[in-house]
């Protein structure tokens, strides 16, 4: 198998005993952009979480693999030491540990997946303007870095923390997850240009999304759309621009017939 695909092939997922996700199909390439979108509580959230490895989120059946690993014998951080990133729609406040100091510690582990417990870090000076160039890249100010996770932020600021983390740890593989939710219109299209601009070719990147605007600058290679549990339409970049316009009442009806 290309070790440059993440591969979801018949994926099952139950949520407390309740199927959520009934046989999804799904292939991305690095340097492919998708979109994922659909009705609320269709499985797309579901699906992030079954990627990374939510211990709630319960593989009844199917094979989640990149390359030749099988994502569902390794625990979460292993699958983000192989190169997987999931950005939350609600990201966590972390009290008490300042971005700078959690960004050094999980961009060490990405790095070093061999790495140790008590093993060195990246080195101060190194990572400090390694992280300075990350922000101003993404416009954002230095005083950002010393703030503690997500504590005080708003929503638009939580939304660009995990764009930081995206954009220092350079996963092969990132899930999305609505990272437009909460967001008004500038901080949408600041947030699309800033994921594109962190993209590129060596990063395969899965948006989920209800709304077109965050694809604005990430024209997707491939649009799903996810009903009940099931991929039931792929198509392309046209595809979101229709379910922005008209929703999803055409597709449910295809689905009932």
């Amino acid at each position: 198998m290309n070790e440059e695909t993440l591969r979801i092939t018949d994926l099952h997922v139950s949520v407390e005993g309740k199927p959520i996700l009934k046989g999804v199909n799904l292939q991305i390439g690095r340097g492919e952009v998708h979109a994922l979108m659909g009705p609320n509580g269709s499985g797309k959230t579901t699906l992030g979480f079954a990627i990374m490895g939510h211990p709630a989120y319960r593989v009844t059946s199917g094979r989640i693999d990149l390359g030749e690993l099988n994502l569902l014998s390794m625990e979460p951080d292993q699958r983000a030491r192989a190169g997987v990133f999931l950005a939350f729609q609600r990201p966590v406040a972390l009290p008490g540990v300042r971005m700078c100091d959690f960004l050094r510690h999980a961009a060490t582990n990405i790095r070093c997946p061999d790495r140790k417990a008590g093993d060195g870090l990246i080195p101060m000076r190194q990572f400090r303007r390694e992280l300075e160039a990350t922000m101003e890249r993404l416009r954002m100010e230095p005083e950002f870095a010393r703030r503690y996770v997500n504590v005080g932020s708003s929503g638009g600021e939580t939304k660009r923390a995990e764009i930081l983390q995206l954009a220092t740890l350079r996963p092969k593989f990132a899930i999305l997850d609505e990272t437009d939710s909460g967001l008004d219109t500038d901080a949408v299209r600041l947030a699309s240009r800033s994921i594109a601009e962190i993209g590129g070719r060596q990063m395969g990147i899965l948006i989920i999304t209800h709304h077109e605007q965050l694809l604005e600058h990430n024209r997707p290679d491939f649009t799903h759309v996810i009903v009940d549990g099931r991929i039931v339409k792929t198509g392309g970049p046209e595809l979101a621009a229709d379910l922005h316009k008209h929703g999803y009442d055409r597709i449910r009806a295809l689905e009932a017939l």
